[in-house]
Protein backbone atom coordinates (compact mmCIF):
# COMPACT_ATOMS: atom_id res chain seq x y z
CA UNK A 1 0.00 0.00 0.00
CA UNK A 2 1.53 3.39 -1.00
CA UNK A 3 2.64 5.69 1.81
CA UNK A 4 1.18 9.20 2.11
CA UNK A 5 4.49 10.65 0.85
CA UNK A 6 4.34 8.46 -2.28
CA UNK A 7 0.75 9.51 -2.88
CA UNK A 8 1.69 13.22 -2.66
CA UNK A 9 4.61 12.70 -5.06
CA UNK A 10 2.37 10.98 -7.61
CA UNK A 11 -0.13 13.81 -7.28
CA UNK A 12 2.62 16.37 -7.93
CA UNK A 13 3.72 14.50 -11.05
CA UNK A 14 0.14 14.55 -12.30
CA UNK A 15 -0.50 18.22 -11.57
CA UNK A 16 2.89 19.72 -12.42
CA UNK A 17 2.64 19.54 -16.27
CA UNK A 18 -0.60 21.54 -16.15
CA UNK A 19 1.06 24.15 -13.97
CA UNK A 20 3.98 24.42 -16.39
CA UNK A 21 1.76 24.98 -19.42
CA UNK A 22 -0.27 27.60 -17.58
CA UNK A 23 2.94 29.36 -16.52
CA UNK A 24 4.14 29.38 -20.12
CA UNK A 25 0.87 30.80 -21.41
CA UNK A 26 0.82 33.43 -18.67
CA UNK A 27 4.40 34.39 -19.51
CA UNK A 28 3.47 34.65 -23.20
CA UNK A 29 0.66 37.09 -22.40
CA UNK A 30 2.98 39.05 -20.12
CA UNK A 31 5.61 39.36 -22.85
CA UNK A 32 3.04 40.45 -25.43
CA UNK A 33 1.88 43.14 -23.01
CA UNK A 34 5.49 44.37 -22.85
CA UNK A 35 5.67 44.53 -26.67
CA UNK A 36 2.64 46.45 -28.01
CA UNK A 37 3.95 46.07 -31.58
CA UNK A 38 3.66 42.29 -31.22
CA UNK A 39 6.14 39.40 -31.29
CA UNK A 40 6.80 36.84 -33.97
CA UNK A 41 6.55 33.18 -32.96
CA UNK A 42 10.33 32.68 -32.86
CA UNK A 43 10.82 35.85 -30.80
CA UNK A 44 8.12 34.89 -28.32
CA UNK A 45 9.48 31.34 -28.03
CA UNK A 46 13.02 32.59 -27.38
CA UNK A 47 11.93 35.14 -24.77
CA UNK A 48 9.85 32.58 -22.86
CA UNK A 49 12.76 30.12 -22.80
CA UNK A 50 15.09 32.89 -21.63
CA UNK A 51 12.87 33.60 -18.61
CA UNK A 52 13.10 29.98 -17.44
CA UNK A 53 15.64 27.61 -18.98
CA UNK A 54 13.89 24.64 -17.33
CA UNK A 55 10.99 25.00 -19.75
CA UNK A 56 11.01 22.33 -22.44
CA UNK A 57 11.18 24.00 -25.92
CA UNK A 58 8.62 21.51 -27.24
CA UNK A 59 6.27 22.34 -24.39
CA UNK A 60 6.62 26.04 -25.17
CA UNK A 61 5.81 25.32 -28.80
CA UNK A 62 2.69 23.37 -27.82
CA UNK A 63 1.51 26.26 -25.65
CA UNK A 64 2.01 29.20 -28.00
CA UNK A 65 1.74 28.07 -31.63
CA UNK A 66 -2.04 28.71 -31.54
CA UNK A 67 -2.11 31.32 -28.81
CA UNK A 68 -4.67 33.34 -30.77
CA UNK A 69 -7.04 30.35 -30.72
CA UNK A 70 -6.48 29.70 -27.01
CA UNK A 71 -7.17 33.33 -26.10
CA UNK A 72 -9.31 34.71 -28.97
CA UNK A 73 -10.56 37.47 -26.69
CA UNK A 74 -7.00 38.62 -25.94
CA UNK A 75 -4.64 37.69 -28.80
CA UNK A 76 -4.82 38.00 -32.59
CA UNK A 77 -2.52 37.63 -35.59
CA UNK A 78 -2.22 40.78 -37.74
CA UNK A 79 -0.07 38.73 -40.14
CA UNK A 80 1.35 35.24 -40.40
CA UNK A 81 3.48 34.26 -37.41
CA UNK A 82 2.96 37.56 -35.57
CA UNK A 83 1.11 37.62 -32.23
CA UNK A 84 -0.31 40.82 -30.74
CA UNK A 85 -2.72 41.67 -27.95
CA UNK A 86 -6.12 42.83 -29.18
CA UNK A 87 -5.93 45.88 -26.96
CA UNK A 88 -2.86 46.97 -28.95
CA UNK A 89 -4.58 46.63 -32.32
CA UNK A 90 -4.05 49.85 -34.31
CA UNK A 91 -7.15 51.75 -35.38
CA UNK A 92 -7.95 52.09 -39.08
CA UNK A 93 -6.94 55.74 -38.96
CA UNK A 94 -3.70 55.23 -37.07
CA UNK A 95 -0.64 56.34 -39.01
CA UNK A 96 2.69 54.72 -38.14
CA UNK A 97 5.36 57.29 -37.35
CA UNK A 98 9.07 57.16 -36.70
CA UNK A 99 10.47 58.26 -33.34
CA UNK A 100 11.32 61.97 -33.14
CA UNK A 101 15.04 61.37 -33.52
CA UNK A 102 14.47 59.05 -36.45
CA UNK A 103 12.14 61.58 -38.09
CA UNK A 104 14.76 64.27 -37.83
CA UNK A 105 17.29 61.97 -39.46
CA UNK A 106 14.86 60.84 -42.14
CA UNK A 107 14.19 64.46 -43.12
CA UNK A 108 17.83 64.80 -44.15
CA UNK A 109 17.78 61.60 -46.21
CA UNK A 110 16.34 61.37 -49.71
CA UNK A 111 15.24 58.31 -51.64
CA UNK A 112 17.87 59.05 -54.29
CA UNK A 113 20.59 58.54 -51.67
CA UNK A 114 19.91 54.79 -51.84
CA UNK A 115 19.90 54.33 -55.63
CA UNK A 116 23.67 54.04 -56.10
CA UNK A 117 24.20 51.85 -52.99
CA UNK A 118 21.51 49.43 -54.18
CA UNK A 119 22.96 49.32 -57.70
CA UNK A 120 26.32 48.47 -56.14
CA UNK A 121 24.73 45.83 -53.90
CA UNK A 122 23.01 44.18 -56.88
CA UNK A 123 26.30 43.93 -58.75
CA UNK A 124 28.88 43.22 -56.08
CA UNK A 125 27.04 41.73 -53.11
CA UNK A 126 24.58 39.27 -54.67
CA UNK A 127 26.03 39.41 -58.21
CA UNK A 128 22.59 39.49 -59.79
CA UNK A 129 23.71 41.87 -62.54
CA UNK A 130 26.92 42.60 -64.43
CA UNK A 131 26.17 46.33 -64.56
CA UNK A 132 23.59 48.57 -62.87
CA UNK A 133 22.82 52.28 -62.89
CA UNK A 134 20.72 54.62 -60.74
CA UNK A 135 17.83 55.98 -62.76
CA UNK A 136 14.61 57.31 -61.23
CA UNK A 137 12.80 60.43 -62.37
CA UNK A 138 10.81 60.17 -65.59
CA UNK A 139 13.52 58.84 -67.89
CA UNK A 140 11.13 56.46 -69.66
CA UNK A 141 8.57 59.26 -70.15
CA UNK A 142 5.80 56.83 -69.28
CA UNK A 143 2.95 57.05 -66.77
CA UNK A 144 3.75 53.43 -65.86
CA UNK A 145 6.87 54.79 -64.22
CA UNK A 146 10.64 54.58 -64.36
CA UNK A 147 12.59 52.19 -62.08
CA UNK A 148 14.91 53.69 -59.50
CA UNK A 149 17.66 51.27 -60.49
CA UNK A 150 18.08 49.32 -63.74
CA UNK A 151 20.68 46.65 -64.36
CA UNK A 152 21.61 44.12 -66.97
CA UNK A 153 22.95 40.61 -66.67
CA UNK A 154 25.14 39.39 -69.51
CA UNK A 155 27.26 36.30 -69.94
CA UNK A 156 30.97 36.72 -69.38
CA UNK A 157 33.52 35.86 -72.05
CA UNK A 158 34.82 33.12 -69.78
CA UNK A 159 31.38 31.50 -69.47
CA UNK A 160 31.20 28.18 -71.31
CA UNK A 161 27.41 28.29 -71.52
CA UNK A 162 26.18 31.75 -72.46
CA UNK A 163 22.65 32.98 -71.84
CA UNK A 164 20.58 35.87 -73.18
CA UNK A 165 20.82 39.38 -71.75
CA UNK A 166 18.47 39.99 -68.83
CA UNK A 167 17.10 43.29 -67.54
CA UNK A 168 16.69 43.75 -63.79
CA UNK A 169 14.68 46.66 -62.34
CA UNK A 170 14.16 47.89 -58.80
CA UNK A 171 11.66 50.14 -57.04
CA UNK A 172 13.00 51.73 -53.84
CA UNK A 173 10.81 53.44 -51.25
CA UNK A 174 11.92 55.23 -48.10
CA UNK A 175 8.38 56.21 -47.05
CA UNK A 176 6.62 53.51 -45.04
CA UNK A 177 3.22 54.90 -46.09
CA UNK A 178 3.82 54.25 -49.79
CA UNK A 179 4.35 50.48 -49.77
CA UNK A 180 1.18 49.65 -51.70
CA UNK A 181 2.10 52.21 -54.37
CA UNK A 182 5.63 50.81 -54.52
CA UNK A 183 4.33 47.28 -55.02
CA UNK A 184 2.12 48.43 -57.88
CA UNK A 185 5.07 50.15 -59.55
CA UNK A 186 7.21 47.03 -59.16
CA UNK A 187 4.50 44.98 -60.86
CA UNK A 188 4.46 47.44 -63.78
CA UNK A 189 8.21 46.97 -64.30
CA UNK A 190 7.64 43.31 -65.13
CA UNK A 191 6.32 44.56 -68.47
CA UNK A 192 9.90 45.20 -69.65
CA UNK A 193 12.13 43.46 -67.06
CA UNK A 194 13.15 39.84 -66.64
CA UNK A 195 13.38 40.28 -62.88
CA UNK A 196 12.12 42.96 -60.50
CA UNK A 197 13.01 43.95 -56.94
CA UNK A 198 10.90 45.85 -54.41
CA UNK A 199 13.11 47.57 -51.81
CA UNK A 200 11.36 48.86 -48.67
CA UNK A 201 12.36 50.29 -45.24
CA UNK A 202 13.03 47.85 -42.44
CA UNK A 203 11.25 50.41 -40.23
CA UNK A 204 7.92 49.40 -41.83
CA UNK A 205 5.36 47.64 -39.66
CA UNK A 206 5.96 43.91 -39.38
CA UNK A 207 2.55 42.97 -40.76
CA UNK A 208 3.12 45.23 -43.79
CA UNK A 209 6.40 43.50 -44.60
CA UNK A 210 4.73 40.12 -44.04
CA UNK A 211 2.00 40.98 -46.56
CA UNK A 212 4.55 42.19 -49.07
CA UNK A 213 6.51 38.98 -48.54
CA UNK A 214 3.45 36.91 -49.48
CA UNK A 215 2.53 39.15 -52.43
CA UNK A 216 6.07 39.12 -53.78
CA UNK A 217 6.15 35.33 -53.67
CA UNK A 218 2.82 35.19 -55.54
CA UNK A 219 3.90 37.69 -58.22
CA UNK A 220 7.53 36.58 -58.50
CA UNK A 221 8.96 39.90 -57.30
CA UNK A 222 12.09 40.09 -55.18
CA UNK A 223 11.71 41.68 -51.74
CA UNK A 224 14.57 43.49 -50.00
CA UNK A 225 14.52 45.49 -46.76
CA UNK A 226 17.00 48.16 -45.71
CA UNK A 227 17.74 50.78 -43.06
CA UNK A 228 16.04 53.87 -44.50
CA UNK A 229 17.88 56.13 -42.04
CA UNK A 230 21.41 55.24 -43.11
CA UNK A 231 22.46 55.79 -46.74
CA UNK A 232 26.07 55.06 -45.79
CA UNK A 233 25.21 51.62 -44.41
CA UNK A 234 21.74 50.65 -45.68
CA UNK A 235 22.31 46.96 -44.85
CA UNK A 236 20.19 45.53 -47.68
CA UNK A 237 18.70 42.14 -46.78
CA UNK A 238 16.91 39.88 -49.22
CA UNK A 239 13.65 38.23 -48.13
CA UNK A 240 12.33 36.90 -51.43
CA UNK A 241 14.32 36.09 -54.56
CA UNK A 242 12.76 37.39 -57.80
CA UNK A 243 11.48 34.83 -60.28
CA UNK A 244 12.70 35.17 -63.86
CA UNK A 245 10.04 35.63 -66.50
CA UNK A 246 9.87 36.73 -70.13
CA UNK A 247 8.82 40.40 -70.51
CA UNK A 248 7.24 41.97 -73.56
CA UNK A 249 10.34 42.66 -75.70
CA UNK A 250 8.61 45.53 -77.47
CA UNK A 251 8.59 47.51 -74.22
CA UNK A 252 12.00 46.18 -73.18
CA UNK A 253 13.62 47.45 -76.37
CA UNK A 254 11.71 50.73 -76.30
CA UNK A 255 12.83 51.55 -72.76
CA UNK A 256 16.39 50.27 -73.09
CA UNK A 257 16.87 52.46 -76.17
CA UNK A 258 16.42 55.48 -73.88
CA UNK A 259 19.30 54.43 -71.62
CA UNK A 260 21.43 52.49 -74.10
CA UNK A 261 24.51 54.66 -73.74
CA UNK A 262 24.61 54.54 -69.94
CA UNK A 263 23.69 50.87 -69.50
CA UNK A 264 25.16 49.16 -72.55
CA UNK A 265 28.21 51.21 -73.52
Amino acid sequence: MPTPATHVKRLELTVQPTKVTERIKAKALELLAQHPEGLRYSELHAKILKTDSTFNPNTINGCIWNLDSIYPEKVYKPSKGLFRLLKNSPSDTEVPTLPNSATATANKVTEEDFYAPFADWLKNEIEDVTHAIPLGGNKFKDKWGTPDVVGKRESMRSDIIKGPTEIVSAEIKTETLQLVTAFGQACAYKLFSHRVYLVVPRQSQKEEISRLDSLCQIFGIGLVTFDAQSPATPDFRIHVRPARHEPDLFYTNRNMALIEKSLFS
